[in-house]
């Protein structure tokens, strides 16, 4: 994290979380139309089903591969490429061939690249119409293909599903202008059952003790977000004085939350069924001189610092906390939610912790 640590309690329990929206599908708010539209709209039963199922099949279906990840940022794209692996009733392993990225999920904890889960899905047909568009075909599958379409009528998603096994081989993600800004999938499968082994360093903790997992829309690693907040968890870190939003611009929706496993940093993950927005939120300040590299902008009269590459990062603070902002999405989305976090009018920059290297080494191997 970006921050000069500042410890304060909070209760703890043991779970763990994909960091950065386990796979949620990523699409910047950016994207999502006219925020004022906000309404639920009509999808097709059929087309919801295929997209319920394919989140089932990444959990039962047995299956090794390569997969891949491109976002496109203006006149240039960024790709990152992982072998996969899925054993029923045991998780996916992740390996980059660097070993930076290699990552272990288990089944136990939602093993699912597709990102799906009641939430999000309920989120998706909220604010989009999900329809099935003409079958087509991809890594040699004949496949279903769904879209999720704005209220113009023009596609924000499109999702291409295994027809005989439901599992979801490719997405691509489509801005206002009809540009896709992120494509990520199988690029080959085979459905075989992998040779069963150990899990990363034992029992799937790391040396270290910070276990890792596959990053946003299932590619990449990173580190254990034990704690899962609940309602009353959340109550009290809001009279605390923690700034955790509900909504974000763009109908972005809390939808889930963890706190790290020392009892520091708070994960908030966003979604308006399509974006993959992560907020972590840390008490501290930060120094301009530990950001050497980033880009430095004032939007509505606050700093944000950015940096764009396989992924979009944007950190501001105010009001005692640090806010880091991680998703897949175009830049202008992470600025925007950077720049619309709670901050005071006299923040000040004094120091940074390693924090900013440690979350861009677990939270984006790839990058």
């Amino acid at each position: 994290m970006i921050a000069q640590t500042v410890t304060r309690p909070g209760r703890r329990r043991s779970t763990v979380l994909v960091c950065g929206l386990a796979g949620a599908l990523a699409l910047g708010a950016a994207l999502a139309g006219d925020p004022a539209a906000a309404r639920r709209v009509r999808s097709d039963p059929g087309a919801v089903g295929l997209l319920r199922a394919a989140a089932d099949a990444a959990r039962r279906v047995p299956y090794e591969g390569r997969r891949f990840m491109t976002t496109w940022s203006r006149s240039r794209s960024s790709t990152s490429r992982v072998t996969v692996s899925h054993m029923p009733g045991d998780g996916v392993r992740y390996r980059s061939g660097t070993g930076s990225g290699d990552g272990y999920q288990p089944d136990a904890d939602g093993g699912d690249p597709t990102g799906f889960t009641a939430a999000t899905l309920d989120l998706l047909t909220r604010n989009y119409s999900v329809v099935r568009a003409a079958d087509a075909a991809v890594c040699g599958r004949h496949a279903r293909v769904v879209e999720a379409r704005r209220e113009d009528g023009s596609p924000a998603g499109r999702f291409w599903i295994d027809s005989e096994t439901g599992l979801l081989l490719h997405r691509e993600l489509i801005d206002a202008t009809g540009r896709r800004v992120v494509a990520t999938g199988f690029s080959e499968i085979s459905y075989t059952v992998p040779a069963a082994e150990p899990a990363p360093y034992g029992l799937g903790a790391p040396r270290g003790g910070a276990a890792r997992f596959p990053a946003t829309s299932g590619q990449g690693a990173a580190s254990v977000w034990g704690d899962r907040l609940d309602g009353a968890d959340l109550a009290d870190l809001r009279d605390g004085g923690w700034p955790v939003p509900k909504a974000l611009p763009g109908r972005l929706t809390l939808h889930d939350a963890r706190r790290d496993t020392g009892g520091g940093a708070v994960h908030l993950s966003y979604s308006d069924g399509l974006a993959a927005v992560s907020v972590f939120v840390q008490p501290g300040v930060i120094d301009e001189r530990g950001l050497s590299g980033w880009q430095k902008t004032v939007r509505r009269g606050r700093t944000i610092f950015h940096r764009e590459s396989l992924r979009r990062w944007a950190v501001s603070a105010g009001d005692g906390y640090v806010y880091t902002v991680l998703t897949d999405a175009p830049q202008s989305t992470a600025d925007a939610v950077a720049a619309s976090l709670p901050h005071d009018s006299t923040s000040f920059w004094t120091r940074v912790s390693r924090g900013a290297r440690r979350l861009a080494g677990t939270a984006n191997p790839f990058d």
